[in-house]
């Protein structure tokens, strides 16, 4: 069930040219060429942990090598106490945006978490889209890569389970870093970047 509803949801859209989509969503070799829709360039895991501090969100990171999928990530457990996770970039035919964050061993039906999502298909977003939208590379999708939505177009949606199995970890815009904080610190984050999340309840079993 989904615990706020969406149907009354507005989705902000935004206009721009072929050639500035082109330049904004092209898929750099470094961070330096990559550009956020809006032109601006994205921030990184510096900016991230300042962010964090100002809000006086306790946090601790640490390096590893990349990681790209749940099965690769799997013997950072033993070494990262909590609760590990698996996040999506997924839209919709009217464009409408959802980053997804669940437990790690969830098997996730697109069918179903579209319905829960108020909609009737979702598909996964392309690396352009994730830099565009958020400025992160395949394998760095988390909850903080809203950090880069300024414009709104991205909605948040989060599975009540893993909210009650703290510490919570997530890349922290680089997926050969891991982030550890509370809930109620990734939740002050959220809403102070005016993203209030949608809670999940996945069925049993």
């Amino acid at each position: 069930m989904l615990m706020s509803g969406l149907e009354n949801t507005v989705i902000p859209m935004f206009a721009y040219s072929r050639r500035q989509w082109s330049a904004a969503t092209r898929s750099p070799k470094d961070d330096k060429r990559m550009l956020l829709i809006t032109g601006d360039r994205p921030r990184g895991p510096r900016e991230l942990f300042k962010r964090l501090d100002d809000l006086g969100v306790s946090h601790r990171t640490m390096t590893h090598d990349p990681v790209f999928t749940v099965e690769e990530a799997q013997h950072l457990r033993g070494r990262i106490e909590g609760a590990h996770s698996k996040n999506l970039f997924v839209r919709d035919k009217k464009e409408r945006h959802w980053l997804v964050s669940c437990l790690a061993d969830r098997k996730l039906d697109l069918k179903w978490l579209a319905g829960e999502l108020g909609t009737r298909r979702l598909t996964f977003c392309s690396a352009r889209r994730l830099g565009g939208y958020l400025g992160i590379r395949r394998g760095s999708v988390s909850p903080f890569a809203i950090i880069n939505d300024k414009t709104g177009i991205v909605q948040v949606a989060l599975d009540a389970e893993l909210l009650a199995a703290e510490p919570l970890n997530f890349h922290p815009l680089d997926n050969s870093k891991t982030t550890t904080l509370s809930t109620a610190g990734l939740l002050r984050f959220l809403d102070a970047e005016g993203h209030h999340p949608h809670i999940i309840r996945f069925p049993a079993g």
